[in-house]
């Protein structure tokens, strides 16, 4: 499908593998810290690492030979879903923090100030809204259509 979107959702779009991300950026390693922090069943949590290491998303480093044990490292495609991931905590934030404000802040740690995810556009730096976007068709796309939407 010449969809962005869907080829990306392909590799993180369900909860499991967001949130094992969401630790990994925290700087959780190994299979047995994910199983502890996330209460998930190891079965799926070794197929959604499986999943992630295939998509060279994460990288599996052996740490010990005896026995032989793993930990998961992001690589830089898994770093480049970092803006991904803080867009969706700043919806959270916004839509679903049930009034109680956001369970973790971020620092920037250039300016030392906390810091929320803001998308601006890539050639003026003005923020980037629904209304100020127009979608057209792109050179990945190889149909006659006009439109996608």
């Amino acid at each position: 499908m010449p969809c962005s979107l869907a080829r990306t959702l392909s590799v993180i779009g369900d909860r499991w593998t967001l949130l094992i991300l969401r630790n990994a950026f925290m700087r959780t390693r190994r299979f047995d810290d994910f199983h502890q922090q996330l209460g998930i069943t190891k079965h799926v949590l070794s197929d959604r690492l499986k999943k992630l290491v295939e998509a060279e998303v994460l990288e599996k480093r052996a740490y010990q030979e005896k026995p032989l044990r793993y930990e998961y490292r992001l690589t830089e495609k898994g770093l480049d879903l970092y803006p991904i991931l803080l867009a969706l905590v700043n919806w959270g934030d916004k839509w679903m923090d049930d009034g109680k404000g956001p369970p973790i802040e971020y620092q920037h740690r250039n300016c030392g100030r906390k810091t929320r995810p803001t998308l601006v556009c890539s050639e003026c730096n003005e923020p980037l809204s629904v209304r100020e976007v127009i979608p057209m068709l792109g050179e990945g796309y190889k149909t006659k259509k006009t439109s996608i939407l």
